[in-house]
């Protein structure tokens, strides 16, 4: 798709809201009842709503000053029940991914990137949304893209993308 193309990535799949985007990802992960994700609680409440209604747990850990995740207070909540992280790009900002990335491999978790409000956001000159395992965009009223309501989902992963389409038909 041409969304994808400009996200410099092959795959993308367009959804009604944002919100469904992050719900798909977390279903299209395998993630549900009895585990945890860990997130920012200074998002908008479809960040967490979509953990919850998947049935898993969020986990908020703070923020830095620029608004986002911190990676130092993320490594002291990781449990065995962790799947995953929704690093928040908060208003054009970019979270730290580097340091992010290299958290979850080192304990096999997904990332999902939540850029709902950072599309054409760039992190060390990648684009936003990219970067993790999955990312999710909203194109409401608010954003940099409107739609007056929409998402899309971004990923390289074939698998991923294959699974989405599956959830979404």
């Amino acid at each position: 798709s041409n969304f994808a193309k400009v996200c410099k990535t092959v795959y993308a799949v367009s959804l009604n809201s944002g919100t469904d985007a992050l719900i798909l990802a977390l279903k299209a992960l395998d993630i549900g009842s009895g585990d945890e994700v860990i997130t920012v609680p200074n998002s908008w409440i479809s960040t967490v709503s979509s953990i919850v209604h998947v049935g898993a747990q969020p986990i908020f850990v703070d923020v830095k000053d620029d608004l986002n995740i911190d990676p130092e207070l993320l490594k002291s909540v990781i449990t065995t029940r962790t799947k995953a992280i929704i690093p928040v790009h908060l208003a054009g900002k970019c979270a730290e991914m580097d340091s992010i990335l290299a958290i979850a491999q080192q304990h096999q978790i997904a990332v999902i990137e939540d850029a709902a409000q950072a599309f054409g956001a760039k992190y060390q000159g990648q684009p936003v949304g990219i970067i993790g395992d999955i990312g999710c965009f909203s194109f409401d009223s608010g954003k940099m893209i409107t739609t007056g309501e929409g998402g899309m989902i971004v990923t390289s992963d074939e698998d991923l993308f294959v699974r989405c389409r599956a959830l979404h038909d």
